[in-house]
């Protein structure tokens, strides 16, 4: 398996922090970003020690946002919606393979509920590829817990990532990052624009917990 330097955006918040832990506790290099770097570097080493025991562990820092992007081979996007455009403007990432796992969500008396992008003709992922557009944008990793990644388990072997994108070899590299969270290969799951399916989906899962006291996931059957 092939190990990359990793910068992850938003990485002090539970699902980047906890996607920046899978990734390093499997031999990836891992930057977590912040807007301050500070509480990146705390972060980053609260990661570090929960890896102490782990033979063959990554390095983990943190950074500012913009310089956790500039050295990394593949940059993940785990920020709240809310600011996303403004923030994926300011950063370098030409040339770079960009993982959004931003889940654009609502909340309200009656639960969670998916935002409408561009009149439904968009999504979180498909913003950031307009908005880098020499960035190869793919979409991963919206329906994994937080709660789950931070876990002692050693895979989420009872779900499956799904990836979906415009560029095969972007993909792969999505498909492979998963092996580090579920000990297998992520799920092609068709072209950039499905992310309009997959990023309000997050919502259900979210009143499945609600209901069931859980943090599920999705696990994909016939393959």
């Amino acid at each position: 398996m092939s190990t990359y330097r990793i910068a992850v955006i938003g990485g002090t918040g539970p699902q980047g922090k906890g996607l920046g832990y899978r990734f390093a506790r499997h031999g990836h290099t891992v930057v977590l970003g912040s807007r301050a770097a500070e509480k990146a570097q705390d972060v980053a080493a609260e990661v570090t020690e929960r890896l102490s025991d782990v033979e063959g562990a990554g390095q983990v820092s943190g950074a500012t946002n913009a310089d956790a992007c500039t050295d990394a081979d593949v940059v993940l996007l785990a920020v709240p919606y809310g600011g996303h455009d403004e923030l994926v403007a300011t950063l370098p990432l030409a040339g770079k393979t960009v993982v959004s796992c931003v889940n654009p969500l609502a909340f309200d008396k009656r639960g969670a509920h998916g935002l409408v992008i561009d009149g439904g003709e968009g999504s979180a992922a498909e913003s950031a590829q307009r908005l880098a557009p020499e960035a190869t944008v793919v979409g991963a990793f919206h329906h994994v817990s937080a709660v789950n990644l931070w876990s002692e388990a050693e895979f989420l072997d009872h779900e499956d990532v799904l990836v979906c994108g415009d560029s095969l070899e972007a993909k792969q590299v999505a498909i492979e990052l998963a092996r580090s969270v579920t000990g297998r290969a992520g799920v092609d799951a068709g072209k950039l624009r499905l992310a309009r399916q997959l990023e309000p989906l997050t919502a259900v899962l979210i009143s499945i917990n609600r209901k069931y006291k859980v943090h599920s996931g999705l696990r994909v059957t016939g393959l």
